[in-house]
């Protein structure tokens, strides 16, 4: 067992496989890959199932929760279940959370979105990274098409950013999945994608980001985590976090994100077609 001190949060958690992964044994690699990529899933399914997805045996995930600093797997399953019980409970558990604080009239809850949402927007001003935000703006600018794909909650993220690189005339496919279709065989040489994605993560949008980085393609990442699942794919990671109100999250920030992005590609777009 390791000798650390088991992660209590799963900021800790993230942190922690971020720092060791690539130093794991390659059935090691194998379970934290997976387990970035599905940390929904930890804390509902068994170690057997997980080592099934993982594609190891059971045995080696033990031994990856030991590397973790954990006892084992029940106690890795504990925090999980902890973390997210506390944070994102069901939507009728909030609801009524809301109600057994009193904070369920609609001026009342005005005021405490306007307050996330001020909260949240100052968070983004002082965190953002202002120097992989120009390279992702370059990025974007130079490329003959931009992929767009976000899912559930990120997804009006990803269609207001379609709305607006069409409005200023600039190539863009959103991947929507409507009709079950899958059009990333569209994607071609010197293609970017732009993948958004929040806790606990849409499988969809990780394929679709793996996929085109495994052909060679840029990949930008709108996501709440530096050491999600996205980070496999060395996409340029644009970290952005919300403040929730009874552990309902709005986009304040992310919106604000998405709009200062789309709009700094279409200028500098303009900027090297003058310069042509």
């Amino acid at each position: 067992m390791s000798d650390q001190t088991a992660p209590v949060s799963l900021e800790e958690f993230n942190h922690r496989l971020a720092e060791i992964s690539e130093t794991m044994p390659k059935r090691l690699r194998q379970c934290a890959e997976f387990v970035a990529q599905n940390t929904d899933r930890i804390a509902v399914s068994t170690v057997a199932e997980l080592s099934v997805g993982a594609g190891v045996q059971p045995s080696a995930f033990m031994r990856f929760c030991q590397l973790m600093g954990f006892s084992g797997f029940s106690e890795m399953q504990k925090m999980f279940r902890e973390t997210y019980a506390q944070k994102w409970p069901d939507y009728a558990t909030r609801l009524e959370n809301l109600r057994a604080t009193g904070d369920d009239s609609p001026s009342a809850l005005l005021a405490e979105f306007v307050e996330a949402g001020r909260l949240s927007l100052e968070n983004l001003a002082s965190t953002v990274d202002l120097e992989t935000l120009e390279k992702a703006v370059d990025v974007l600018a130079e490329a003959p098409m931009i992929h767009v794909v976000g899912f559930r909650r990120a997804f009006p993220v990803a269609s207001y950013l379609s709305y607006a690189f069409e409005k200023m005339n600039i190539a863009a496919v959103l991947h929507d999945g409507v009709g079950n279709l899958n059009p990333r065989h569209a994607i071609r040489e010197g293609d970017v994608v732009i993948a958004i994605t929040f806790a606990p993560y849409s499988q969809e949008t990780i394929d679709l980001a793996a996929y085109a980085h495994d052909l060679g393609n840029k990949v930008v990442a709108i996501s709440d985590s530096l050491s999600g699942p996205m980070r496999k794919t060395e996409a340029l990671m644009l970290s952005v976090s919300e403040v929730d109100v009874g552990a309902f999250r709005a986009l304040s920030a992310t919106i604000s994100l998405a709009i200062a992005l789309a709009v700094s590609v279409g200028a500098k777009r303009e900027k090297l077609i003058d310069g042509k």
